[in-house]
């Protein structure tokens, strides 16, 4: 096994190769404008450090959100064409559930929230590092206040709105060795992984114009 993962749902653009027993080259830069600049020359890197060809990867992992939709799609849209490419599988994971593997909280509940902008987190509970109990949504801060009171919780979302969750702490950010070790652990226990479907839960910001004027002559 080869696993090639990474995720472009959050600011953090990054890269992650797993042989099924652990992570051997793994990259992370946060920049959330340049997800589209930095996705591949990440991979160039990550396969340069492991010294490996992009041929000998035997299965894509990638982030599905929730998450923006711009920035979400590139990593989608890279892992799909990587997949046709190689003619090898490519598995969904969703990123909250990489940054709980990644907090490593071994009894819950908690609590993960990525920032979703416009004032609002995209969230989920978790019982344990591994098993999610609701979500994934989006909502203002102070409208799940009363449902997450008191529990822990990770990721930009929790540390961008304190009052809502006190006991914020890193990751920040999701990390591709989260989830290729994930996806690997699921594998190797006959799990089937869903397929790389975005999570956008809300429509993107870009709108066709209503009531446009025609400005094309008859």
């Amino acid at each position: 096994m080869l696993l090639l993962a990474l995720d472009t749902a959050t600011p953090a653009v990054t890269v992650a190769l797993h042989d099924g027993t652990d992570v051997i080259a793994s990259s992370k830069q946060v920049d959330a404008r340049r997800h589209g600049e930095l996705l591949l020359p990440a991979v160039d890197r990550v396969l340069t450090e492991a010294g490996l060809k992009l041929e000998t990867v035997t299965g894509i992992v990638v982030g599905t959100g929730p998450g923006p939709y711009t920035g979400l799609r590139v990593g989608l849209m890279t892992a799909d064409t990587f997949g046709l490419a190689l003619g090898v599988p490519v598995y969904g994971v969703c990123t909250l559930d990489g940054l709980a593997y990644a907090a490593d909280i071994e009894k819950g509940p908690f609590v993960v929230a990525t920032d979703a902008r416009r004032k609002e987190v995209y969230w989920a509970t978790y019982a344990d590092s591994r098993t999610r109990l609701t979500g994934p949504a989006v909502d203002r801060p102070a409208d799940i206040a009363e449902q997450v009171a008191g529990l822990p919780a990770v990721g930009a979302g929790a540390l961008l709105y304190p009052d809502t969750f006190p006991r914020a702490h890193e990751p920040e950010h999701v990390s591709a060795a989260a989830l290729a070790a994930l996806a690997a652990e699921r594998l190797a226990a006959g799990e089937e992984l869903p397929e790389p479907r975005p999570l956008y839960l809300r429509r993107p910001d870009a709108q066709v114009p209503k009531n446009y004027k025609v400005v094309t002559p008859k």
